[in-house]
């Protein structure tokens, strides 16, 4: 199976905000919302939204068994892991297993992100 299509809209238009949903744990700190999904395989494309002040701190950094692709498609967001701000235009492609937060915004975040699940490896990354 295929993951899911759409025809075009924009996803940061104010008309399309009861879409986003809290991401479960960061209440009030983000939102995410999939714009594709492959049920079969568990590949996904997803906005991740921090709103101002975000800091997910309290959580730590975390790696996960699968590789992923990260942009950065407007704000900044500081990356405790690499000891960095990343700002609007900066893209990573994380091999699995790659420690990456905890996270932190002044000003706000929106990253678009595109996961493997089903290229994860076997080797106990949670």
């Amino acid at each position: 199976m295929a993951k899911s299509t759409a025809t075009y809209w924009n996803t940061l238009s104010p008309e399309n905000r009861t879409r986003w949903t809290p991401v479960e744990g960061l209440e009030g700190m983000a939102e995410e919302l999939t714009l594709s999904i492959d049920p079969v395989s568990g590949e996904y494309t997803r906005l991740t939204r921090f709103l101002p002040q975000a800091d997910t701190s309290l959580f730590g950094a975390k790696a996960h068994d699968y590789p992923e692709e990260v942009f950065i498609v407007s704000g900044r967001l500081y990356d405790q892991a690499f000891d960095r701000w990343l700002e609007t235009g900066h893209y990573a492609s994380r091999p699995p297993g790659e420690l990456h937060g905890p996270f932190k915004t002044d000003i706000g975040c929106v990253v678009l992100e595109i996961s493997f699940p089903n290229r994860a490896q076997s080797d106990g990354i949670a």
